[in-house]
């Protein structure tokens, strides 16, 4: 906690740009997902985190009893020399501020927090602006603005009261930003840049008032990483390549010159300088088709080093899931997830990797189960033990360039069979997995089960202890006794025809009601194939099904 008169401490601004590289490092994928403009290619978060952590990082080589302007220049001019893309260069402009705004503070003696914060703010806001060749409403630039005019309009408030209103401020000009820009509202997301600077501004709450903002899940685009598609080197925008390096020994009056010849190689334009007292020295950014020109521009002008020259499309097929994964081994692979000891035993047996799901499986769990079979494309059946918003994230978790994976809609084990039963290996995936979903859709499936209360179904009330028979989804039985239920649930569903019946029998089935239902069966069923397997689950009495 800090006073609105008390100096700042360097340590305040230490454990600020910790705060700052852990937030980015955490959300670095949602920001990632985020990233449509100006190029689709799913960085700024990794892009800022990098930036930051290593930013911190040179915190380390600087000592703890360093004054607060050496602290936050060192941290500025680390920033802009290790910057990546122009989200990063953009970010290390916001410490660049800072550290001005602590010499003037210094100068004039007055090194408050709230003066520091609403000087290094307003003077982030310019330089980033000024760093920019085409600014853009909508962006982080926006999000600057609006911040720093916050700061001015509550500078008389306490730390605590400043620092929540820049962030409250900030996290509703993060929201305006889809309205503000074409580019974000046709992908329906907000800025992945000032999505990151809203971590500042609450890593800065988090500092001062030790109460952490939660902010909910910023959704990305739903077209993939990148939103990018096919084989060649390019990507939504106009330019195919990102070139960045440091240029060292250039006078500041020809970075406008090297800003109109990169804006003639391409867009985005970005170059900052760090501000060092010892030489002239600036990070530059660019996307261009002709990286070796852009490269030559700085060339002309002084020392050029740290050149880094990457391909939109490139950086998007390497980062995708799966991309540095050996090819697998197996054509095809099916998952089933069964309850009971039988019933893995009897899956198994009919070519199924399987997952026991006795206590509830989770969606690491079957993620990892999938990517074990080592195959390139899986068909899982989660027979009702896995809810379908699990499944979506399963498939987030194992698909990849490597695999596909496809869901059938199985809602028992008993409908899981008879797919199993027509999987052909030899197949084309698509047409073994439609004729899988095909026969398990044309099984009629139901269970028994013991009532737990006392309830209203549509076979009437039923009470503690009854046998119900369920099909599908619905009470249709209510009965006193195993074997009258039994029989009654297997009439109902032939009732409307039916080539064959398989019963997974459950663990508490009793002998009894086995016998019961073979009998049955001879007498009021001839003609009709039954199969009978001890599954051994937990839950369900039997599960049948009638293909």
């Amino acid at each position: 906690m800090t006073t609105n008169g008390a100096p700042v401490s360097p340590q305040l601004i230490r454990d600020w740009a910790q705060a700052c590289a852990d937030g980015l490092d955490d959300i670095r994928g949602e920001i990632n997902e985020l990233n449509i403009f100006p190029i689709p290619d799913s960085d700024t978060g990794s892009n800022m985190a990098n930036t930051m952590s290593r930013a911190v990082a040179s915190l380390d080589e600087v000592p703890a009893d360093t004054g607060l302007s050496d602290t936050v220049r060192a941290l500025a001019d680390s920033a802009v020399s290790s910057a990546r893309g122009n989200s990063g260069v953009i970010l290390a402009q916001i410490f660049v501020g800072l550290a001005d705004a602590v010499d003037l503070a210094l100068a004039e003696q007055d090194p408050s927090f709230n003066r520091l914060f609403k000087s290094g703010l307003r003077l982030a806001s310019l330089a980033a602006r000024r760093a920019v060749s085409e600014p853009r409403e909508g962006t982080v630039l926006t999000m600057l603005k609006v911040a720093a005019q916050t700061a001015d309009d509550h500078v008389s408030a306490s730390p605590a009261d400043l620092v929540r209103a820049v962030a409250e401020d900030s996290a509703e000009a993060l929201e305006r930003t889809t309205e503000q820009m074409p580019e974000l509202a046709n992908a329906g997301v907000v800025d992945a840049g000032g999505r990151g600077f809203l971590v500042l501004a609450d890593a800065m709450v988090a500092v001062v008032t030790g109460v952490s903002n939660k902010r909910r899940a910023y959704r990305g685009s739903a077209a993939g990483p990148g939103g990018l598609g096919g084989s060649d080197c390019s990507a939504d925008g106009d330019t195919n390549f990102e070139v960045m390096y440091l240029l060292e020994g250039a006078d500041a009056q020809q970075i406008a010159g090297l800003r109109d010849r990169l804006g003639e190689l391409g867009d985005s334009v970005v170059i900052v300088g760090d501000s060092s007292d010892t030489l002239e020295r600036f990070s530059v950014h660019v996307h261009t088709d002709e990286p070796g020109s852009a490269v030559e521009a700085g060339l002309d002008l002084g020392d050029v080093r740290d050149i880094r020259i990457s391909c939109f499309v490139l950086d998007a097929l390497n980062a995708a899931p799966g991309a540095t994964e050996a090819p697998p081994r197996h054509k095809r692979a099916v998952i089933a997830l069964v309850t009971g000891d039988g019933a893995e035993g009897l899956f198994t047996e009919a070519g199924a990797s399987v997952v026991r799901a006795d206590d509830g499986v989770c969606s690491d769990t079957l993620a990892d189960a999938i990517r074990a079979t080592d195959s390139a494309h899986v068909v899982v059946m989660g027979n009702g033990m896995i809810s379908s918003q699990d499944l979506v994230e399963v498939g987030a978790k194992s698909r990849s360039t490597q695999r596909s994976v496809v869901f059938l809609p199985t809602m028992s084990m008993a409908q899981c069979l008879p797919a199993l039963a027509v999987h052909d290996p030899g197949e084309s995936a698509d047409v073994d997995a439609f004729a899988m979903a095909e026969a398990a859709a044309a099984t009629r499936w139901g269970s028994l089960v013991r009532s737990t209360g006392r309830m209203m179904t549509l076979a009437g009330t039923s009470e503690v202890g009854d046998i119900l028979g369920l099909i599908g989804s619905d009470v249709l039985v209510i009965a006193h006794e195993q074997d009258e239920a039994a029989t009654a649930l297997l009439d109902l569903m032939l009732a409307t025809g039916g080539e064959m019946v398989t019963i997974l029998a459950g663990r508490d089935l009793d002998e009894e009601t086995r016998q019961a239902i073979v009998e049955h069966f001879r007498e009021h069923h001839r003609g009709i194939e039954l199969e009978v397997h001890d599954a051994g689950q937990v839950g369900d009495l039997l599960q049948v099904g009638v293909e």
